[in-house]
């Protein structure tokens, strides 16, 4: 069966009772294509991401002056981040802007508005499924039972957890001269409270330092002298992976981000490629009814 030339088409398309507008009567938005496109994302960013990883993890070492750097491996990361947002979204956004069906009687600009949309919808909801399924996965991890080495009370735990009454306790019964004979399992506890509380507060006060001191003292047997500076240099080791685990947090959300928005362009360009691949193929077969 020959189609009608599209200018006729067209005419079809626009005629209708004057002083009225015809429109169509289904939404714009076709979703099977969407949702293929958004799997289809979804399955390529896991594909590529499980990838990287194996490469980021092979490429570390926990021997000194053996593998790459933390910073070399963080850009490394990077930069494969966004590789992988860019050809997962792609890939997907192309599906969906070529799956769709032909869209007769609709001007060339809304058709490359809708194809565009399309690909951001798909983006869009396979990010979204893959943010569900991430915070999922985080939320069974805080839920499981965790071991550690080392025992650990129901007290530390509770700080852990965001409830400082432990550390006053502490502070309450807290003793001038602290006794070598107590469980060590109960000095590591305290001790584990105040540096919680001094790292959430950014400093240790002085009198939490003394008394860090002094627990030294009456556990190692080392001087005064030698039992402040081992404190001061714990604390300040502390502070610097702090920091540290900071800066790698916020360089992760800004890599994040950037690879998602690149994601998110990427996939609406090829959508509206492969829409146009698809009414290409259209217009060269026009006998052919799609």
């Amino acid at each position: 069966m020959v189609s009608a030339p599209i200018s006729t088409r067209v005419e079809a398309y626009d005629t209708g009772v004057a002083g009225h507008t015809v429109e169509a009567s289904t939404s714009g938005i076709a979703w099977p294509p969407i949702l293929g496109g958004a799997f289809a994302i979804a399955a390529t960013s896991l594909i590529l991401l499980a990838i990287g990883s194996g490469f980021g993890l092979s490429s570390v070492s926990p021997w000194p002056n053996s593998g790459v750097s933390a910073t070399t491996f963080t850009l490394i990361m990077a930069i494969w981040l966004i590789i992988a947002q860019w050809v997962a979204s792609g890939i997907g956004g192309y599906l969906t802007g070529r799956l769709r069906t032909k869209w007769v009687g609709v001007h060339t600009h809304e058709v490359f508005f809708r194809d565009t949309a399309h690909g951001f919808l798909a983006w869009a909801v396979a990010a979204v499924v893959g943010v569900a399924v991430l915070a999922y996965l985080a939320s069974s991890a805080v839920k499981a039972p965790t071991t550690a080495s080392g025992a650990t009370d129901g007290t530390s735990q509770a700080i852990l957890q965001g409830n400082p009454s432990a550390y006053y306790v502490d502070s309450l019964l807290r003793s001038d001269h602290p006794n070598a004979n107590v469980a060590d399992q109960d000095v590591r506890a305290e001790t584990s409270r105040i540096l919680a509380i001094g790292l959430r507060n950014s400093d240790v006060p002085a009198a939490d330092k003394t008394y860090l001191a002094q627990l030294v003292v009456a556990r190692t047997g080392l001087s005064q002298p030698d039992a402040v500076k081992r404190v001061d240099d714990v604390l300040t080791k502390e502070k610097a992976d702090a920091d540290a685990a900071r800066k790698a947090g916020a360089y992760l959300s800004i890599f994040t981000g950037v690879s998602m928005l690149v994601g998110a362009f990427i996939a609406a360009a090829a959508a509206a490629l492969g829409g146009s691949h698809r009414d290409e193929d259209w217009r060269i077969n026009p006998g052919v009814l799609r």
